[in-house]
């Protein structure tokens, strides 16, 4: 009898530690130099979170999709990690988020010698702004209609843009910003330069599924992993590689 009741556990429980197995579904969307799959180890963000990852015990694979269809893939169990996010009170709803990671600053970039000072909002309203379609660049900034904010496509148009004089500012997270300042607009690196206030700063996360059974483990586990990286230097080493 006891060896009947030990054989119908193990089989109870091999759904729930079976999991624990599997590779970790890990998704991004396109997000130079954080995501991207023409990058070394899919870019910088997924470096970072697959060696943590790694180091904590996980097997982990990678997918790269629009935003969107990450989001609802993490929503319904498809995908168990969204590797890039900021913290919000919905997305805390489907997923359990980690501690930052990485600091996103968000910054204004001018020609160089315009002088530009920066406080508060209000200090901007004489100044046109290229700011990305469909970026959110946080409430205070979103919300406010007195800014002069010109739609572009990319951080690449509107620094293009800034330079040939069409804008007086730019808009976009210093890393990104500084990426593409080393690659498409090498031409242009010199010539522009950052306000010294960033718009704001963002800690970036991992977040994963609530669908996971384990996903409070995971989060866990990938924090001290991130905490032992920072102290023994692979970190560091990692933005290295990145040329950032």
């Amino acid at each position: 009898m006891n060896a009947l009741r030990i054989c119908l556990l193990s089989l109870l429980l091999l759904p729930l530690y079976g999991r624990a197995t599997e590779a970790l579904r890990l998704v991004a969307d396109p997000w130079p130099p954080f995501n991207d799959q023409s990058l070394p180890n899919n870019g910088l963000a997924s470096d970072l979170v697959s060696t943590a990852l790694t180091r904590a015990g996980y097997a982990t694979t990678y997918r790269q999709v629009p935003w969107a269809r990450a989001v609802q893939g993490l929503q319904r169990g498809t995908y168990d990690v969204l590797i890039s996010a900021w913290y919000a009170d919905e997305r805390a709803s489907y997923g359990y988020f980690s501690q930052p990671y990485l600091i996103n600053r968000i910054r204004f970039l001018q020609r160089k010698g315009s002088a530009i000072q920066f406080k508060q909002l209000s200090d901007l309203y004489p100044y046109s702004i290229a700011a990305v379609r469909g970026y959110a660049y946080g409430n205070q900034f979103d919300k406010d209609s007195q800014l002069r904010k010109v739609e572009v496509s990319g951080f690449v148009m509107g620094a293009r843009m800034l330079h040939a004089g069409r804008m007086q500012l730019a808009l976009e997270d210093e890393l990104v910003a500084r990426f593409y300042l080393g690659r498409d607009l090498a031409g242009l690196s010199e010539e522009l330069e950052f306000l010294p206030q960033p718009l704001s700063e963002n800690g970036l996360h991992i977040l994963v599924s609530r669908k996971h059974p384990q996903h409070r483990q995971i989060t866990a586990a990938f924090d001290q992993a991130i905490a032992a990286m920072r102290a023994d230097g692979s970190y560091a080493q990692i933005f290295q590689r990145h040329g950032l």
